[in-house]
C-alpha cells in the first residue's frame, strides 16, 4: 500500500529547485495540499506551471520578521520540510563574518523561525505533525573547504534533537537527513571538480553520489505514519560513507 498524506497540508521550504522541489512534487503525488516556499520567484513558478494546484510564496528567510509574518498567514500545517539552505565553500582560513551569518541565517536561524510557528500552531490545533529537517554528511565528517557549511548542518542536527525532545510530548515527531553529495544546483558548487569529486566517491561504499530520490524517499517515510516510533534521529543517506 502507498503512502497517502491526502487531507494533510505541508510546507516545503527551499521548494523551488533541488532536493525541496523534488519533495514537493512526491508529497503531492501522494496527496498533500502543498505550500513551496523558497526566495526566488522564478523557480516558484516553473513549479507551479508544472503543478497548478501547488501554491507558492517567495520570502528571503534571511529575514526574521517577514519570514515569520508570512509563515504565520499561511495558517495551520500538518507538516512541514525544512530543506532551503545555502553553501558557501571557503578555505577555513578564508572564511568570513559575512559567509558565517549568511549561512547560519538561512541553514539554522530560519529553521528555528519557521518551526516555531508551525509547531506552536501544531499544539494549539493538536495535531500530532512531523517536522524533517534537511541536514548534510558534512555535520558528521570533516570535508575540505566547508568549515562553516558543516558547522551549520552540525548545529541543524543539535536543533533537530532539541526540537524531537520538547515537542514529542505533544505528538510532533522531528527527524533529520544527512545525504551525500546530491548533484543539485547548490551541490555543484562544491563538487563540480571531476577531480575532487572522484576522491569524494572512492570514500563511499556504493560508489556513487546520491539522487534527489534517494533523499526524497527517506523524508516522504519520515512525514509518513510508517515511521510513528521514529523521533530525533539524524538519518544518513550516504552510500556507507559514514561507516567507513
Amino acid at each position: 500500500m502507498e503512502i497517502s498524506f491526502k487531507g494533510k497540508r505541508i510546507l516545503v521550504t527551499g521548494a523551488g529547485q533541488g532536493i525541496g522541489r523534488g519533495i514537493a512534487v512526491e508529497l503531492w503525488r501522494a496527496g498533500a495540499n502543498i505550500v513551496a516556499l523558497s526566495r526566488t520567484r522564478s523557480h516558484l513558478e516553473t513549479l507551479q506551471s508544472e503543478y497548478p494546484s501547488i501554491d507558492i510564496v517567495d520570502v528571503d528567510l534571511a529575514d526574521w520578521e517577514k519570514t515569520r509574518a508570512v509563515v504565520e498567514s499561511l495558517g495551520h500545517f500538518d507538516a512541514l520540510v525544512n530543506n532551503a539552505a545555502v553553501a558557501i565553500c571557503e578555505p577555513f582560513l578564508n572564511c568570513t563574518p559575512g559567509d558565517f551569518d549568511k549561512t547560519f541565517d538561512i541553514n539554522v536561524k530560519a529553521v528555528l523561525n519557521i518551526s516555531q510557528v508551525v509547531a506552536r500552531k501544531m499544539v494549539e490545533n493538536k495535531t500530532h505533525g512531523a517536522i524533517v529537517n534537511i541536514s548534510s554528511q558534512a555535520s558528521k565528517a570533516a570535508l575540505k573547504d566547508h568549515a562553516i557549511y558543516s558547522a551549520s548542518k552540525a548545529a541543524l542536527d543539535a536543533l533537530t534533537r532539541a526540537m524531537a525532545l520538547e515537542l514529542g510530548p505533544h505528538g510532533i515527531r522531528v527527524n533529520a537527513v544527512n545525504p551525500t553529495v546530491i548533484m543539485t544546483a547548490m551541490a555543484k558548487v562544491g563538487w563540480s571538480d571531476a577531480d575532487k569529486a572522484a576522491e569524494m566517491k572512492a570514500k563511499i561504499p556504493l560508489g556513487r553520489f546520491g539522487e534527489v530520490s534517494e533523499v526524497v524517499n527517506a523524508v516522504v517515510f519520515l512525514l509518513s505514519e510508517r515511521s510513528s516510533m521514529i523521533n530525533g534521529v539524524e538519518l544518513p543517506i550516504d552510500g556507507g560513507f559514514l561507516a567507513t
